[in-house]
């Protein structure tokens, strides 16, 4: 049997191309080379899209580019593939599935996967609206909200209301959110931009931190309870992993405490009990089905201290793949490898175009 060709394409414009790079030389070295010719596609900060042809475990550093060529995704279906461009000379690639491993910005959000779709090429994860829809957390709470899951109070505010008229969005945050509250722009992922505000002056801070990543804004209650997360995986068929928690090193789990500081750590499983757990793994199922998830996603959860509350915090449609990042690691808890992980993700991402 031919192998097939995957194309994986990693890096981006967004704040999370560092980490997207150490996701896709994660999933790139579980790849099974024996059923898959793998083309490493890296989208650089500034948009460029480069063909990488050296050491795997080389994408992590900065001098990468030195083995690769311009290569881009032909958006013509008859094409179903790479263009590679070396001076004058284009060499047509020819792609039977693609691993996107964009984290954040022009990766998660519908707008790549407007282009996987033009192409005609089979790809894994959610499809255009339900990247679109979970990486908006307006409108992901919109869309909870149907299904009668508990979350936090919140209300969402426009940076051109910012420039208008401050201190009526502040009047209407302290009244639907009290203090501190959480003030985390719309789009962007790994708690970038998010800040905890503890009164007036940090909260004009935030609006004004959150408004430079996103134009939409939404501000959240304060939850006190475990921070709790949940993988699932599968299209029509959705199976939840264990649930874990996690224990943030800094006041809440911004970026650096993800991925800088040592102090944080995750707990697989929770300790929780059995019956909070099998909540939150249905609520989680429930969730992805409802925003059309497709492959793969890591829902949030916050238990409340003092109400057993489980509280719905956000999806992400597109987690990590690295050495801390805990949609693998949920799995491996189930006995499911990294490598059996990444081949059941292909395969969902083929059969999805089949049916």
């Amino acid at each position: 049997m031919s192998k097939k060709v995957i194309a994986v394409i990693f890096g981006g414009r967004s704040s999370e191309h560092e980490v997207s790079r150490v996701s896709a030389s994660t999933i790139m070295q579980n790849i099974n080379q024996d059923k898959y010719t793998i083309l490493p596609v890296c989208i650089t900060k500034e948009g460029k899209w480069l063909l990488y042809d050296g050491p795997i475990e080389n994408i992590k550093s900065e001098n990468w580019e030195k083995y690769a060529a311009t290569a881009i995704l032909s958006p013509d279906a008859d094409h179903r593939g790479l263009l590679r461009i070396v001076g004058e000379k284009v060499k047509f690639m020819p792609v039977d599935i693609i691993f996107p491993v964009l984290h954040g910005l022009n990766g998660e959000d519908g707008t790549i996967q407007g282009l996987f779709e033009l192409s005609g090429i089979p790809y894994v994860g959610c499809g255009v609206l339900s990247s679109a829809v979970s990486m908006n957390k307006a409108y992901t709470k919109i869309i909870v909200d149907t299904l009668g899951i508990d979350q936090a109070k919140h209300t969402v505010v426009q940076s051109r209301e910012l420039e208008s008229n401050i201190e009526d969005c502040i009047e209407r945050i302290e009244k639907i959110c009290g203090y501190p509250c959480f003030v985390k722009p719309a789009c962007a992922g790994s708690s970038v931009g998010i800040t905890k505000a503890h009164n007036r002056d940090e909260l004009a801070e935030g609006l004004w931190t959150a408004s430079r990543e996103d134009k939409t804004i939404v501000i959240e209650e304060n939850i006190t309870g475990l921070e709790l997360e949940c993988a699932v995986l599968g299209n029509d068929d959705v199976k939840a992993s264990v649930v874990g928690q996690i224990l943030a090193a800094a006041e809440f789990y911004d970026y650096d405490a993800k991925y800088n500081n040592s102090e944080s750590k995750t707990v697989i499983p929770a300790p929780i009990s059995d019956k909070k757990s099998d909540e939150i793994r249905e609520k989680a199922v429930r969730i992805f089905k409802a925003l059309d998830g497709m492959g793969l996603a890591r829902v949030d959860f916050f238990l409340e201290e003092g109400t057993d509350r489980v509280i719905f915090n956000e999806i992400n449609t597109l987690p990590g793949f690295t050495s801390i990042s805990m949609y693998p690691m949920l799995f491996n808890a189930l006995g499911i490898t990294t490598e059996e992980l990444v081949d059941r993700l292909i395969e969902l991402g083929l059969r999805r175009y089949e049916d």
